[in-house]
């Protein structure tokens, strides 16, 4: 029988598509990127980014990861490049920038709310005492928090840019949940990992956690199952007692 939410003694949270909307926001910024890419390559005759190629080969990967995931999906190799290099189509970490720019763009122009059953948990969490965590791919990820009006909610977060410093591999490997876990003081056996990617969620089950739960927004409950979600919800109220 699956344990409780608040039998654990902490919780790590995605972000994109779990606290926050934003993995809209990243996904248009990802059809916007490699539909340009495309276009510079062969003009307007080309097969767009979908949102099957962003579920199969970017979602919740880090960000040359998912560059290189889906150009080699469509036969195309690129030199790896530097993550200095200027946003533009010659490199993968020229591309991922490019990505990073059009992100900003967007959210820039529409801004992100939480969504109201992420924050009634995350209330729920801090009147228990519940130690929380963000754990995301997203080099963004402290802007998105900032923007969301969540920063102060999370003394630990572990994203892009830490898991480069730090040199962890990203999801699906569990690295940086881990990380979060025992940046927060606890084992993985005795916290959470939420999460509502595929590679998320197969990070978290390699990881040990005590519960892994998949948030499905996407249509992927079934993915999630299969990838070792012990728990599959629509929001996150439904983990409220």
């Amino acid at each position: 029988m699956t344990r409780p939410i608040d039998s654990f003694d902490a919780v790590l949270f995605d972000l994109d598509g779990v606290l926050t909307p934003t993995a809209e926001i990243h996904r248009a910024a990802w059809k916007r990127t490699f539909d340009d890419f495309l276009r510079s390559r062969t003009g307007n005759d080309f097969d767009p980014f979908t949102i099957d190629d962003y579920l199969r080969y970017v979602d919740g990967k880090p960000r040359y990861d998912g560059v290189r995931s889906f150009l080699e999906s469509r036969g195309i190799s690129l030199p790896e490049g530097d993550p200095d290099d200027d946003p533009a189509f010659d490199t993968i970490a020229a591309v991922g920038n490019a990505k990073n720019a059009a992100f900003t763009d967007v959210l820039d122009e529409g801004g992100v709310d939480p969504y109201p059953g992420s924050i009634r948990l995350l209330d729920h969490l801090e009147a228990r005492g519940t130690a929380v965590a963000v754990v995301s791919s997203s080099a963004n990820a402290d802007a998105v928090l900032e923007a969301a009006g969540l920063r102060a909610r999370f003394d630990v977060l572990i994203d892009g840019v830490v898991a480069r410093e730090r040199r962890l591999d990203g999801k699906p490997a569990p690295d940086t949940y881990l990380a979060g876990a025992s940046d927060l003081g606890v084992g993985a056996a005795d916290a959470v990992v939420v999460e509502d990617a595929i590679s998320g969620v197969q990070a978290g089950t390699a990881g040990g956690f005590g519960l892994v739960v998949g948030v499905d927004r996407e249509g992927t409950a079934r993915q999630m199952r299969a990838a070792g979600a012990d728990v599959v919800v629509e929001d996150l109220v439904e983990l409220l007692p």
